[in-house]
């Protein structure tokens, strides 16, 4: 036989009885089948067989003979069904003018242009396919953008559940010399100061004033009014 001008792809559905095929589109795989084409040898090797079976002797011989003939002379007939199921097949199928795939007019062909989709895309499918992309993209764009200007968590106290420890007396006494560092002006006259425990303008004390107890002499380190080693008055000195 020569050359098939179709797909390259069928599936061969011929049996003795009779020649089917099916043909299916080089794009996208959707199927066409040929109608069945009876066999006459077939046909007439199973009604011997048939006979056979109530008779018996010679006619089931001769139904034998009549499969053994179909099988013998079944390639002409098996190319000759093939070549009308194309040409049936044919009238089903588009060939694409630029690539020469054959596509099915349901999903792959471009009636408009005389092509498959895949040589011309057809235009109102891709824009809505666009469409439906750019809408996509968009939206995931603006959920990103929404979720990282909220405030997940401004209400949740991550200090919960946390023991808060009081300052030992060292440490508010490293405090308050951090503190006083810190001071770089006078507190009376807001000039600059420096290090220095007297302003050189006023002459206020740029030290904060030492408590010291008029009973016992105790020079507590937190200020108080009463002294609390003794319970005596606190008073102020330099």
């Amino acid at each position: 036989m020569g050359m098939i001008q179709f797909v390259n792809n069928y599936d061969d559905l011929s049996t003795d009885k009779g020649y089917q095929f099916k043909f299916y589109c080089d794009k996208c795989g959707n199927g066409y089948m040929s109608r069945f084409q009876p066999s006459i040898t077939g046909t007439a090797g199973s009604l011997l067989r048939a006979a056979g079976n109530i008779f018996g002797g010679w006619a089931s011989s001769a139904g034998d003979s009549a499969y053994e003939l179909q099988r013998a002379v079944g390639g002409k007939a098996h190319d000759e069904a093939l070549q009308q199921a194309i040409e049936e097949g044919k009238t089903h199928f588009h060939q694409c003018s630029r690539c020469g795939k054959w596509a099915c007019p349901e999903a792959c062909w471009n009636a408009g242009a005389g092509q498959c989709e895949e040589c011309a895309p057809d235009y109102q499918e891709e824009l809505a396919s666009s469409h439906a992309h750019a809408k996509a993209d968009a939206t995931r764009e603006q959920l990103h953008e929404k979720a990282r200007s909220t405030d997940y968590v401004s209400k949740i106290d991550v200090s919960a559940g946390a023991t808060v420890r009081a300052p030992t007396p060292d440490e508010q006494q490293q405090r308050q010399q951090q503190q006083q560092a810190a001071t770089s002006t006078c507190s009376a006259c807001n000039a600059e100061v420096g290090k220095a425990k007297f302003c050189p303008e006023c002459g206020t004390p740029t030290a904060p004033p030492r408590l010291t107890c008029v009973g016992c002499g105790h020079q507590p380190e937190v200020a108080s009014k009463f002294c609390p080693e003794c319970g005596g008055k606190m008073s102020v000195t330099s």
